[in-house]
């Protein structure tokens, strides 16, 4: 009777065990499949109706351009109008120079010749003849707008070179240390188009004057960047583009020039061994101007990553590209949750890919639908 017992009890318990694995009860994440459908995914993430950009970045250098080189021309103009030849050069000398760095603005002194300052006027048609009365140009105007913004008056801002401008001149000359002559030769200012900051010095206080007395910049920090002329379409002038800064900040870049291939010329110059050389190290100089230069902090000079629109769609629906999941026999799916809890998987043709998005195309796919992600 006691062994009749015990078998009874094993079988009541082994049926219980069976009830509870058909319940479940004893299943786990390793258990067993069941023919339940698939549960849904781990986590989803929205479709997404946007403008989606491809973009390229390439190597840029933060700073201020490259320098232009200032001549000091008053030996020479000297030495024309004198015909004293070289005893004329030699009889000048730099008295006085700005510091590396230096900003110098509209009829600041940019150097001195024997304590004669010789100041930067603004404009596009350097000084290259004498003017005075009677003379008519572009040139003229440009000096009397100069005279005229300086604060000195008795003329009108034309193309003539009148007496009242003469005066101007002469007051001018005054307040430059020079002499009182009413004219204005070659040499007697610098011009260029806006302020300008010293880059390097390349003559010094008691130096013959003559040659190169510094070399110069822009104000204004700009991005420069030699791009390869596959990416030539990226750009044009006015064209927008992302600047990233070493500490990982974005700032706005604008296009403002775009040069020429550097090497174009070696390259068409053939001769013997050298067809085609120099053509694969051909790079196109792009120019970028910074309008927000607070955003750029404190860098003066570094090198940044520039990241240029390739190509855009707008209106498409995107997803992140792990959202994406390979489907039997080729092709791609996303995978849709149901109310139920369990998911589908629905066919999608894939379009642009740009930032970690991909444009995505097919039946039922819509805007703001839930689609399964990676969790």
């Amino acid at each position: 009777m006691r062994r009749t017992a015990v078998i009874v009890v094993i079988a009541i318990a082994v049926a219980a065990a069976a009830g509870l694995a058909a319940t479940g009860a004893f299943s786990g994440d390793n258990g067993p499949a069941t023919a339940a459908a698939p549960a849904g995914p781990a986590a989803t993430t929205k479709v997404q109706r946007m403008t989606l950009t491809s973009t390229e970045t390439v190597d840029g250098t933060l700073g201020h351009g490259k320098p232009t080189a200032v001549t000091n021309g008053s030996a020479a103009s000297a030495s024309g109008q004198s015909g004293g030849g070289q005893a004329a050069a030699d009889s000048e000398f730099i008295t006085w120079v700005p510091g590396e760095g230096d900003t110098l603005k509209r009829g600041d002194t940019v150097y001195r010749v024997n304590e004669r300052k010789v100041p930067l006027l603004y404009g596009s048609v350097p000084l290259y003849r004498t003017l005075e009365p009677g003379s008519e140009g572009s040139d003229v105007r440009m000096l009397e707008r100069n005279l005229a913004d300086l604060g000195y008056d008795g003329f009108d801002v034309d193309d003539e070179y009148t007496s009242g401008t003469a005066q101007a001149v002469e007051e001018w000359q005054d307040d430059l240390n020079a002499e009182e002559t009413g004219t204005v030769r070659p040499g007697d200012a610098v011009v260029a188009s806006g302020a300008r900051r010293v880059a390097e010095l390349k003559t010094s206080p008691g130096a013959v004057a003559g040659g190169e007395v510094l070399t110069w910049t822009g104000t204004e920090r700009i991005v420069s960047m030699d791009l390869d002329p596959q990416h030539e379409d990226l750009v044009k002038e006015g064209s927008k583009a992302t600047v990233r800064l070493p500490d990982g900040s974005n700032v706005v870049g604008k296009v403002t020039d775009i040069g020429t291939p550097a090497n174009d010329a070696a390259a068409s110059g053939g001769g013997a061994g050298g067809e085609g050389q120099g053509a694969d190290e051909a790079t196109l100089p792009v120019q970028l101007e910074i309008d927000d230069q607070k955003k750029l902090g404190r860098y003066q000079a570094a090198s940044v990553d520039v990241i240029l629109e390739a190509d855009s769609r707008r209106d498409v629906l995107a997803v992140p590209v792990n959202a994406l999941m390979a489907r039997p026999g080729g092709g791609y799916a996303l995978e849709v949750p149901k109310a139920d809890g369990t998911s589908e998987m629905v066919p999608v043709e894939l379009g642009m890919f740009a930032s970690g998005l991909v444009e995505v195309k097919g039946s039922g796919i819509k805007e703001g639908m839930s689609v399964g992600v990676p969790k």
